[in-house]
């Protein structure tokens, strides 16, 4: 199954606040309408709208995510936790939480198009796993660090994670640790995905 391109305000009518995927945000009841469904969910509904937050918030294929989960079942730990920490050190999603991109999509074309430098080296897959004490730069000061001004003036974030820190003019992201997953951005039951994916894995 590919990357999703379609309309994104219907997958957050449908899903919920998806801040990875797009920065609209349902505004009316009408809005909202497929929100809760109709009548009672069943447990298999349930945990297919959990792992399609999933997928569509950090914008994956289904291959990708399947294959995430599948790592995380052979790592040390909780696998839904592991699962998560996976999927927030991906480089595309360090930018898209660092501000220097407004989502994930905008995030990977950033990087396809070699504008990011980790630890002074060109990395052009938005997959990229970032790891402690990992330096992330725009490329060039002149038209990169445009466009991350751009994006942190339009998007400002609140507060940043305690795993990762921004340093401005220039433009540089440190990754301070490994992330703790209270800091994820999404409100999701990662233990529903690994149920979902537990006889395909």
């Amino acid at each position: 199954m590919s990357r999703y391109r379609g309309p994104r305000f219907k997958k957050i009518c449908r899903l919920g606040t998806l801040p990875g995927l797009t920065t609209k945000r349902p505004r009316t009841i009408r809005d909202l309408r497929n929100q809760s469904g109709a009548g009672k969910k069943s447990q298999y509904r349930i945990r297919l709208e959990e792992k399609q937050k999933l997928r569509f918030h950090y914008g994956l294929t289904e291959k990708q995510l399947i294959n995430y989960v599948r790592i995380a079942r052979k790592a040390k730990g909780s696998t839904g936790e592991v699962l998560l920490q996976l999927l927030e050190m991906r480089l595309d999603n360090i930018l898209f939480r660092l501000g220097m991109a407004s989502t994930i999509p905008a995030a990977r074309q950033f990087i396809n198009h070699r504008h990011i430098l980790v630890n002074g080296r060109i990395v052009d897959r938005p997959s990229y796993r970032c790891k402690p004490r990992d330096i992330i730069t725009p490329k060039d000061k002149k038209k990169s660090g445009t466009l991350i001004q751009k994006s942190l003036e339009l998007f400002p974030r609140e507060e940043f994670p305690n795993h990762l820190t921004l340093h401005p003019a220039p433009y540089q992201g440190l990754v301070n640790q490994i992330i703790d997953t209270n800091w994820v951005g999404l409100k999701i039951n990662e233990l529903l995905v690994v149920e979902y994916y537990s006889r395909q894995t």
